[in-house]
């Protein structure tokens, strides 16, 4: 993350424990401020399929990278998280909807959608990896899925990359990471393109058959959406964002699921 570093009394005293007063705003953004604020929750929007970033444990508690930032962000902004589980495709139109207040499911940063939603300072760097299955032969890196069937996630940065790259791919879209990677493992499809950290993770404890393909690709950065206009939330989350980083919550977090920082 490009933030620069800050004692904790500089933190402080810039307000990043976040009082009740706020930046100036639209009448809209400071009205929902003052709801979040008023409720003492803030509705987070997750998958909750995404291990390890947001996930279910078997006894049903959410867990993850993103559920622990999450966590840290709210604590910092003196409110509750209050978690809505909604299927990929629908998650940033729930913003408009007005369900949810803001994602937080390492949504990438990108010009499309900033025209669209606002995005918090980022809090996950990472990139696009390849994987198949062990014995695949044939595919190196993004210009060898020409004429391969790639599964890649509905209406994803995943999606629009290899459609934009890769056009001789053969993509398959998929509502769903378990679906996707079981049709990789019983060879439905050639390859999957999805986060980097995510597929390490998944070959590093599902105990499945599958191995990078190539090195990673397409740095991505992540950060909280949040509707266009809500500018006092937006400069709260930036705020508490930077604090984390200055305290080593960020790192912390990042070192438990990944064991390195990447944020």
């Amino acid at each position: 993350m490009t933030i620069g570093r800050r004692s904790t009394f500089a933190l402080l005293a810039a307000g990043l424990i976040v009082p009740a007063t706020g930046l100036a705003g639209t009448a809209p953004a400071d009205a929902l401020w003052a709801k979040i604020r008023k409720r003492g929750t803030l509705r987070i929007g997750m998958e909750g399929t995404y291990p390890p970033f947001d996930y279910e444990t078997s006894a049903g508690k959410l867990t993850g990278y993103d559920a622990d930032f999450a966590r840290a962000l709210c604590k910092t902004l003196g409110v509750k998280p209050d978690f809505v589980l909604i299927p990929w495709d629908g998650l940033l139109a729930s913003l408009e909807t007005g369900r949810i207040d803001a994602v937080v499911n390492q949504v990438t940063i990108t010009k499309a959608r900033q025209r669209k939603y606002a995005f918090s300072l980022p809090y996950t760097i990472s990139g696009m990896q390849i994987i198949v299955r062990k014995g695949t032969k044939g595919i190196t890196g993004p210009k060898t899925l020409a004429g391969k069937r790639v599964g890649v996630n509905l209406g994803t940065n995943y999606e629009s990359w290899l459609k934009h790259n890769v056009p001789a791919a053969k993509i398959v879209t998929y509502q769903d990471d378990p679906t996707m990677l079981q049709d990789l493992r019983v060879g439905r499809i050639a390859a999957v393109i999805n986060d980097r950290l995510m597929l390490s993770y998944t070959i590093k404890h599902a105990n499945w058959p599958f191995v990078p393909a190539g090195k990673p690709f397409a740095k991505q950065e992540m950060g909280v959406a949040l509707e266009k206009d809500n500018t006092v939330l937006l400069g709260k989350i930036d705020h508490a964002i930077r604090h984390l980083e200055a305290n080593g919550t960020l790192a912390r977090i990042s070192d438990r699921w990944f064991g390195t920082n990447v944020s």
